[in-house]
């Protein structure tokens, strides 16, 4: 569970990691400014990396241009979260900027360290181009970070006599941090040495292990509590979660209307391979309501930026007929005008077949863009034309 960068601050306040005074603001507060000194820096408060060049982080010298600034912010979008907070913390000199991590190495089963001379970028970016400017030290599950290992490290960043002290102490202290609060991951980055000659670590990043967080109930008293994986829900997974739909949003333009999670996972992958975008996961198996079936879609056809769907039904505990019943009545109501591209086999495909073959003598306007395939035709063809029909479209 990530969190924002001023409760991440929070917890780094509790281990006397240095960070820099700072305000939380949003519409309702903008008299919070009375209480920063300036030169200032903006920053929006979302899940999601990248905020500079979205140009969610933003520089202010006085209460005008800081004011500006955060109205220029708040109510935007970066990506799909909307921004309702933001971060007014003084800006200082910046002399020297490392980068510094603690997360789990999922092949090697340990936990990691990782460190870079080279803060203040994407750390995917410093990996893929200089993976020798990336240090990384392993430890033990249960293991405790030594001083002396820290000021090791600390000297790897090329830190001398009192900055190398300091900044052994925030590593060992990140580390203690990682362990404490059961994280997946601690970033800092930047940890900045400043013209002051001080060390301040000026963005925060913390992913809790939600599992775990009955362990530690400190978090609720600091106004943490557990939410969805990645942040904050958007809309149309809000409406999901509250109908018991489980849906995950994605980027793309093509909807999955699968059968179970599983084959929703498989029908991600595969429209990927296929060079398509999926536009969100959805579990749709274990014998939904006529009622969930249909609102699902909705969910689909709402969503602006789906082009065409796939869908595929295999007939178990759900039958077929009852997934044909749902889509009969869902588009006879709503007369949707996306494409849809679908595969149907397995418990009551007959009957199934038979409901959605009456609906098209009935309405062939509406049913003019749906097609369903049999079991005789490979999914993987279903998910080409899929796709095929979106890039057409897409051209238009």
């Amino acid at each position: 569970m990530r969190l924002y960068e001023f409760e991440a601050k929070k917890l780094f306040r509790r281990y006397k990691i240095p960070v820099l005074e700072g305000v939380i603001i949003d519409r309702n507060s903008l008299n919070e400014l009375e209480k920063v000194t300036y030169p200032v820096v903006v920053k929006a408060q979302t899940f999601l990396g990248g905020r500079g060049k979205a140009g969610f982080i933003q520089f202010a010298s006085d209460k005008k241009e800081a004011n500006k600034a955060i109205c220029s912010i708040l109510g935007k979008s970066h990506g799909p979260f909307v921004i309702e907070k933001v971060l007014v913390e003084k800006r200082i000199d910046i002399e020297k900027e490392v980068y510094i991590a603690a997360t789990i190495d999922r092949l090697e089963h340990k936990p990691l360290f990782m460190l870079s001379k080279r803060g203040g970028m994407e750390i995917e970016a410093i990996t893929k181009h200089d993976p020798e400017e990336l240090l990384k030290y392993y430890f033990n599950p249960d293991d405790i970070m030594p001083g002396f290992k820290a000021r090791i490290m600390a000297a790897d960043l090329g830190f001398t006599g009192n900055g190398l002290g300091l900044v052994a102490g925030i590593i060992f202290e990140t580390y203690r941090l990682f362990q404490g609060f059961d994280c997946k991951l601690v970033e800092i980055n930047p940890l900045a040495l400043g013209k002051d000659k001080n060390i301040y670590a000026l963005d925060a990043k913390v992913d809790l292990d939600e599992d775990a967080m009955f362990r530690h109930p400190e978090l609720k008293e600091m106004g943490i509590t557990a939410r969805h994986e990645v942040g904050e829900l958007t809309q149309r997974e809000q409406t999901a979660k509250a109908a018991g739909i489980p849906y995950v949003d994605l980027d793309g333009n093509i909807g999955v209307f699968p059968g179970g999670a599983g084959f929703g996972i498989a029908a991600i992958d595969l429209i990927t391979h296929y060079q398509g975008k999926p536009a969100n996961f959805m579990d749709s198996g274990g014998a939904p309501t006529q009622e969930k079936l249909r609102a699902m879609l909705g969910l689909l056809i709402d969503n602006p930026k789906v082009k065409t769907i796939f869908g595929a039904r295999f007939g178990g505990i759900s039958r077929c007929d009852d997934w044909a019943k749902a889509l009969v009545q869902y588009v006879k109501e709503n007369k949707p005008k996306k494409p849809m591209i679908m595969r149907m086999a397995g418990n009551m495909e007959k009957q199934g077949r038979k409901i959605l073959e009456q609906a098209k003598r009935d309405y062939p306007e509406l049913f003019k863009d749906i097609k369903v395939y049999a079991v005789d035709t490979p999914i993987e063809d279903v998910i080409k034309e899929t796709i095929r029909i979106e890039k057409e479209l897409d051209t238009e």
